[in-house]
């Protein structure tokens, strides 16, 4: 049965981690604004306005006459009165201690009793404080016997203290007869018959007292044994003693018949009892292991019936029937620990008193009406059904890096504005908004054309149109349609189905010429034949990207686009993205290897050919590396006709360089004549130095000084006219060449072959002053070719 159950005060069951705590103290700090006008309007309901306390709330009462709902809480230590009537706060009254339990004397607010954890007693009147007295011992409850006017307090010893509040005294206490008796922790007095009931602390029991005679009628002890072996409690060998593992009884509740009783335990057990029999006729375990804080008789149900039982402990409310304990009616967690909760005689509405600012209000329709004073509530609670449920991140996006990186708000990271989440951030709406617009201004534009071309396109499907072939080729392969992104992976795939099926067919003919030698064999793969003829190309198939409907938009969709461009590409296909990259001029290794490459391309071939027809296995990984001989994988052999094609294109190479004029690494001698020339290009630029020009009269005279091996320092005279004939910038009839620049001694920057002209860069003219990229600066194999 589903039941529903409606919060119309405090935070929804259940959601006490649905929201981050930012975001609860961000909306508390502001109080009152639109946006917490706004969510009263659309989203929770409020019963009751001001229905909590600063910190935390400890008990919650509501008067007899209900019109009235008495609270107590921290901090400071107060107590406040709502007036239901007008479902606002009343009054709020401060104290110097902070409250264990209250009791409500009148049937209106007027006259309270309150006991204090400082040991004190409180009585409060219509007008505040009215006077104050204290038990020897701290008190744990108190209960209020209406016949005697005798007030009750239960402590942590073995006594029950009393206190006639007509006569104005203390009256002798009760004692408690028994053994391991820590303490009192709750006190009931049956409606019925007055019977007292006392739940002790250490021995698991319950002992009756008649309060005419103030003497014991009996002890009920639970079955101890029976409730430890389900609890789960961890010992430590010498430090805990398995022997004396106590039990308590945390709560105690009397039906109006005066014959059934609901006894909640310390491990987390409701055992309910006939009086008249000492064994439960119901146990349930509220699956905690927790103390139980509260048990409550509810009567006169909707649809629950008589005899339903409330059992709560700080972490969840059950609600179940007492005839089947093991299935629950309803079940409600709060979203903070749970202090107490009250039901609302003759309704379905519960509150609660729990660890948080706000306490909570629950109402069940199955359980009973509304009460007098919120008689709306069902009319809402219609509403709420058909409203959906507002989102709290509603004002809040969630972003990514990358994507905040697109918008250009990187920046913002490690500011208010941006609230660190899981893999990414929260930013504000109207910051996104915003972001986007400067960043794209065309987004809506774009968004609208997308729309209607998707639009015309499914129109467009509805036409009559001739089929469609399924080649790449011809711009179609997915089901028929044209693939329109990703082509290069389309192509890559029709390649890879094509390689696969040579390979099926060779493999087929290899296996019909083997069959054909033996007759036996052809006759016995008959039926394997005739079946493989019956099955259809279709049948055959293997599913792949391009026939696979689900990976459709792969080639169909432009968000699923592959950007070749990206870092990430680049990781997983280097490859792919080096050859894409802007063609640069080969070094002579380069050459020299892909020379090689070319001409060993025909061995393999023929040996990947002579390969596959040897054997039938597509997984060998020396398959497709055939081209690169490994002596490793065969020790002991050699590849002859892959170092014959090596040693061609060697000489190849060095016939292709023989007319490259390259410096000599060999030093300059006084016995190298032949490099003096100066028409040998090979000379160095000293040996073209040395050498006089021809005709020239006014020359530069080299006086050299050597020192003893330590070099030689030169130096010259300046002649006072100028020589054409050295000036290699000028042409040959004296006029200068446009472009070229000359420093130095004979020295030229600029100009070209021929009638060339060029325009010099700044790079060109002061010199590189940054690495070169992309080169290489030369090639150790080329001058090994010198020697």
């Amino acid at each position: 049965m589903d039941v529903k159950v409606y919060t119309v005060n405090g935070a929804v069951a259940g959601s006490s981690s649905s929201i981050p705590d930012w975001l609860i103290r961000k909306r508390a700090a502001k109080g009152k604004g639109k946006r917490v006008s706004k969510e009263h309007v659309q989203g929770a309901i409020e019963l009751i306005q001001g229905f909590e306390f600063p910190e935390a709330s400890n008990r919650i009462k509501t008067t007899r006459d209900g019109h009235h709902a008495i609270a107590t809480g921290t901090y400071k230590p107060q107590t406040r009165v709502w007036d239901l009537d007008e479902l606002n706060l009343k009054f709020e009254r401060h104290s110097d201690a902070e409250n264990v339990d209250f009791i409500i004397l009148s049937d209106d607010w007027t006259k309270i009793m309150h006991l204090q954890n400082d040991r004190t007693i409180e009585l409060h009147t219509q007008g505040g404080f009215h006077y104050r007295t204290r038990i020897p011992r701290f008190g744990r409850s108190l209960a209020y016997h209406f016949p005697s006017c005798t007030a009750l307090f239960s402590a942590s010893g073995h006594e029950i203290y009393r206190l006639n509040l007509e006569q104005g005294r203390f009256l002798s206490p009760l004692v408690l007869q028994d053994d391991d008796i820590q303490g009192v922790n709750c006190i009931d007095i049956n409606p019925a018959h007055h019977l007292l009931a006392f739940g002790v602390d250490g021995n698991g029991t319950v002992q009756f007292w008649d309060s005419r005679s103030r003497s014991s009628v009996g002890v009920l002890r639970v079955p101890t044994n029976r409730l430890l072996s389900h609890t789960v409690r961890s010992t430590m060998p010498g430090v805990d003693n398995t022997d004396t593992l106590s039990i308590g009884i945390t709560a105690l509740a009397s039906r109006s018949d005066g014959l059934s009783y609901a006894i909640g335990t310390s491990t987390g057990h409701t055992l309910l009892y006939d009086i008249r029999s000492s064994r439960p006729f119901a146990i349930k375990d509220q699956g905690y292991g927790l103390p139980i804080r509260n048990l409550t008789w509810i009567e006169g149900g909707r649809l629950a019936g008589d005899g339903m039982v409330l059992s709560a402990d700080k972490k969840v409310v059950k609600i179940w029937d007492r005839n089947s304990p093991s299935s629950n009616f309803v079940s409600i967690t709060p979203a903070n620990d749970l202090n107490h909760i009250h039901h609302v005689p003759g309704s379905g509405l519960f509150l609660t008193a729990n660890e948080g600012i706000q306490m909570g209000t629950y109402y069940v329709p199955a359980l009973g009406p509304a009460p007098r004073w919120a008689s709306f509530l069902e009319n809402v609670t219609e509403e709420m059904e058909d409203s959906t449920t507002k989102n709290v991140y509603e004002d809040f996006k969630f972003v990514e890096r990358n994507e905040l990186k697109t918008l250009g708000l990187d920046h913002l990271i490690g500011t208010p504005a941006l609230k660190p989440y899981m893999h990414g951030y929260f930013l504000s709406l109207h910051l996104y908004d915003t972001a986007r617009v400067i960043a794209n201004p065309f987004a809506y534009a774009e968004h609208r054309e997308k729309l209607v071309k998707e639009r015309m396109e499914k129109m467009a499907e509805t036409r009559i149109r001739a089929k469609k072939g399924s080649s790449v080729g011809t711009g179609t392969g997915v089901g028929g349609e044209e693939v329109k992104v990703n082509k290069a992976l389309a192509e890559r795939i029709e390649r890879e189905l094509e390689k696969e099926k040579k390979k099926e067919d060779r493999r087929k003919k290899r296996r019909d010429a083997k069959g054909g030698d033996d007759e036996d064999a052809m006759d016995v793969d008959v039926d394997a034949d005739a079946d493989e003829e019956k099955q259809t190309p279709s049948d055959l198939a293997k599913p792949t990207l391009l026939n696979d409907p689900r990976f459709k938009d792969l080639f169909l969709n432009p968000e699923f686009a592959v950007d070749e461009t990206t870092r990430e590409y680049a990781l997983l296909h280097p490859s792919a993205s080096g050859s894409k990259q802007k063609e640069r001029g080969k070094t002579a290794v380069e050459e020299e290897e892909e020379s090689e490459r070319a001409s060993s391309a025909g061995i393999s071939e023929d040996e990947s050919e002579s390969e596959s027809e040897g054997g039938d296995s597509d997984d060998s990984s020396d398959a497709g590396e055939l081209n690169k001989f490994d002596p490793r994988v065969r020790p002991g052999q050699k590849n002859q006709r892959a170092h014959q094609a090596y040693t061609r294109t060697r000489q190849h190479n060095r016939q292709s360089n023989a007319n490259v004029n390259f410096v000599p690494l060999v030093p300059h001698t006084e016995t190298s004549t032949s490099a003096r020339k100066m028409g040998d290009k090979t000379a160095t630029f000293g040996q073209r130095r040395d050498v006089p020009a021809r005709g020239s009269s006014h020359t530069m005279s080299p006086h050299t000084a050597s020192k003893a091996g330590k070099g030689f320092e030169m130096s010259w005279v300046p002649s006072s006219t100028k020589d054409p004939s050295r000036d290699r910038g000028n042409r040959k009839d004296g006029h200068a060449r446009k472009g070229v620049e000359v420093f130095g001694a004979g020295m030229e920057r600029g100009g070209g072959d021929g009638e060339r002209t060029a325009v010099l860069s700044e790079s060109e003219r002061t010199g590189r002053s940054q690495r070169r990229k992309g080169m290489r600066s030369g090639s150790k194999n080329v001058f090994r070719q010198l020697g």
